[in-house]
């Protein structure tokens, strides 16, 4: 069988055909006819939002000036599926200092790349926040801030343009929005 982009449900004739048919108590083990041959399964197309499948976003603002980098991000599930957990990148055009001070959620993922877990995300827009204040290497005139989701617990978002930002934040000590 090709694989294709769909998603498929198969499903043995033999089982699709039986959905309709009533089981009395029949005769006894020993007295009833041997099975019938199995029949090839029936492939049958998965409608769109049949599986699991969630809408992940993330939102907030960067700021920089100097060597310091603020950032407060919002992170949030818009269904229709519960996520029990799910991990946001944010990665820099500009390495971090060695030592950081980060959220109790978030971690050092390489010189210039954090990762900081959400906590499981509710189908109903609960609203998940983290705020980073990070440290540079050095002083820099401007940095791109990339963020995106990294993991979302193994449940597809079929519409990740709204988790998937590109920050330029220049060292004015304003916020710039995603």
């Amino acid at each position: 069988m090709v694989a294709t982009r769909r998603a498929l449900l198969v499903v043995p004739a033999a089982a699709a055909m039986s959905a309709t048919v009533l089981w009395g108590a029949g005769p006894s083990v020993a007295a009833r006819p041997a099975a019938p041959p199995v029949a090839p399964p029936v492939v049958m197309p998965v409608p769109h939002g049949v599986g699991p499948e969630a809408d992940v976003s993330h939102h907030g603002h960067v700021s920089l000036w100097g060597d310091r980098l603020r950032i407060w991000l919002e992170s949030v599930n818009n269904g229709p599926w519960d996520l029990a957990d799910g991990t946001v990148r944010l990665r820099f055009s500009a390495p971090l200092e060695g030592r950081q001070e980060l959220p109790e959620r978030c971690l050092r993922s390489g010189r210039s790349t954090v990762l900081c877990r959400t906590g499981p995300l509710s189908a109903d827009g609960e609203t998940r926040r983290a705020a980073l204040d990070l440290r540079l290497g050095a002083r820099h005139a401007e940095v791109v801030v990339r963020v995106d989701t990294l993991w979302s617990g193994g449940v597809p978002d079929r519409d990740p343009r709204n988790n998937e930002h590109r920050v330029l934040a220049p060292a004015t000590g304003d916020a710039y929005v995603f």
